[in-house]
């Protein structure tokens, strides 16, 4: 059950109007009052054919009008109005049911407390079955106004109640950060025009896919101005960047003037100071050679970003600026990536907006590896390798399930399921971007007996899952990539346990697939020299001893401080 409370009005005679006519397109069936802050001896002009409608205002406006004729500032803005609707799916509910709901609506409100009989004069008015509208006018018989700071958030709780009451679709409790829903209007225009989506919903989109081509907020006003979007700043007498607004080409108001709407109305997170706090933050600058003489593409350094993002979920805020810069690399990723998987990857990034932000305050500069990824990708990238391109959607499919997780341990409701919204569309795409790959490795499969040694690989590195991964359809192209890391110089075996380490396997649907992206990655390197391997080992082992490192044992230190021909070598 969803209440819209609209933004203020003047005009009670006007709002009822609308209310007791046909609609806009005649959906409007047997209007009449459910209920109302005194029924007996209230006008309805749906029951009553002697009622007017401007009697009816005029009932409910006395106590605007005796305020206004007793104190010098009038009140203007006192017409208060939110529509209830049920979920499409929900039972019918009667005359009756849908009075009580509004009664407990207005209460939670602050417009009829209970067991005030001072309280504003309201009515709720059905004309459909699956809605009713509430109007209220904003001053007491007392002649004070009504407390409605968070009303809407009362109001939110109160229809989760009634929800569980009345046996209707739960929905989930509301945070404060998400998009505000279109307006009827909105829609109704959009609808009009040809739209697929209204003006705020296509602003949102081309904003989020704007921000990982800039560093800063003016290069972002910049950026969506040579993209055809209509951009108003708001500037301080020293020119400094204080606010903006953004408008869809050919969205005018009834008088022909361009609509725009304020970056927080689109999102709450595209604030020009939450965008700043993104773009701006201080990061230590590379060398420009840097950049050219990294030995992996774009891709494959995005796909090795998101290897952090488990780790850094420990800390709120830093697991917070992950996940909204995971939003920026999804972007990214959809507008670089082919044609045959662009709609998937847009949908997933449209579906993860919602994902992105919550009320723990992110740190910034804790994302700063993939922010650059995100930048890397539209600024440098050309058309990915189909091993590369891969091996990112499946680290994407992995760091979606692990915000997903991460919301779920916090209880952010919404959050969660935009996650899980954006598993499903990241998903599809993997198994098409990993469909050429496979059949590129089925062509050139290992010997039996190559298969059979590797499959022993397999059960003494992940004996857990190793019948899944043995059975599963992708199992020969696997031990295609085994055997041709193997031939590169690394040990299949170990191979696998990082693998299974980095990406845990329970939440694959084909765990195969997963270690074939995940193996191909990582072998890509050259293999480790073996004495080198050979000393990180030593290393961990005396740590493992209570050493942080094999220098600072006494006696090694004593040793290396004594032998002059240590002392050259270093």
């Amino acid at each position: 059950m969803i209440a819209a409370i609209k933004p203020a009005g003047s005009n009670t005679r006007g709002l009822l109007a609308y209310l007791y006519g046909p609609g806009r397109q005649d959906e409007h069936l047997d209007p009449h009052i459910v209920a109302g802050f005194a029924m007996l001896g209230m006008p309805d002009p749906g029951r009553d054919e002697n009622a007017t409608l401007t009697e009816l205002a005029r009932y409910l406006d006395e106590p605007v009008r005796l305020r206004n004729g007793e104190f010098g500032q009038r009140v203007i803005d006192h017409v208060w109005h939110c529509p209830v609707r049920a979920a499409p799916e929900d039972r019918y509910l009667s005359d009756a049911e849908w009075g009580d709901i509004a009664h407990r609506i207005v209460e939670a409100a602050g417009i009829a407390p209970a067991g005030d009989d001072l309280a504003c004069r309201w009515i709720a008015v059905r004309h459909a079955d699956d809605h009713i509208h509430i109007l209220a006018t904003t001053v007491r018989e007392d002649g004070r106004r009504p407390k409605l700071h968070d009303s809407g958030i009362r109001v939110g709780d109160t229809c989760r109640e009634i929800e569980k009451d009345y046996g209707l679709r739960q929905l989930k409790k509301g945070d404060r950060t998400g998009t505000r829903r279109p307006t009827q209007a909105e829609m109704h225009k959009a609808k009009r025009l040809g739209w697929d989506q209204t003006s705020p919903e296509w602003l949102e989109d081309r904003i989020r896919a704007a921000i990982p081509h800039a560093k800063s907020a003016e290069e972002l006003l910049a950026y969506l101005e040579a993209d055809g979007i209509l951009i108003k700043a708001r500037r301080g007498p020293s020119g400094d960047l204080l606010g903006y607004a953004a408008g869809r080409p050919g969205d005018l108001n009834s008088k022909g003037e361009q609509i725009f709407h304020p970056g927080g109305k689109i999102a709450p997170d595209l604030t020009l100071p939450k965008l700043q706090a993104r773009l701006e933050i201080v990061v230590l600058e590379e060398h420009p050679t840097a950049r050219r003489n990294r030995p992996s593409t774009p891709w494959h350094q995005a796909a090795d970003a998101l290897d952090a993002l488990h780790s850094d979920l420990a800390d709120d805020t830093h697991a917070q600026a992950h996940i909204a810069a995971l939003g920026e690399l999804l972007a990214a990723t959809a507008q670089k990536a082919p044609a045959n998987l662009r709609a998937e990857l847009q949908a997933a990034s449209q579906a993860f907006a919602r994902a992105q932000w919550s009320q723990v305050r992110a740190e910034d500069r804790a994302a700063y590896a993939l922010r650059r990824a995100a930048r890397d990708i539209v600024q440098m990238a050309t058309g990915p390798d189909g091993s590369a391109l891969a091996a990112l959607i499946a680290a994407l499919v992995w760091a979606a399930i692990v915000a997903g997780r991460w919301h779920d341990a916090k209880n952010h409701a919404h959050q969660a399921d935009a996650a899980r919204q954006t598993l499903h569309h990241l998903q599809a795409a993997a198994d098409r971007a990993l469909t050429p790959v496979l059949e590129s490795l089925s062509t050139r499969q290992p010997s039996d007996q190559a298969r059979r040694t590797l499959a022993h690989d397999v059960r003494a590195a992940i004996p857990d899952h190793a019948d899944r991964i043995l059975t599963d359809p992708a199992w020969p192209a696997l031990a295609t990539v085994l055997a041709d890391a193997e031939a590169g110089g690394h040990q299949p075996h170990q191979l696998l346990k990082e693998a299974a380490t980095r990406r845990e396997l329970t939440t694959a649907r084909q765990p195969a697939r997963v270690l074939i992206t995940r193996i191909r990655h990582t072998s890509r390197n050259p293999a480790p020299n073996p004495r080198a391997e050979a000393a990180r080992r030593r290393t961990i082992r005396a740590g493992a001893n209570g050493l942080d490192h094999p220098s600072h044992s006494p006696q090694i230190g004593a040793v290396a401080a004594s032998d002059p021909s240590r002392r050259r070598r270093r």
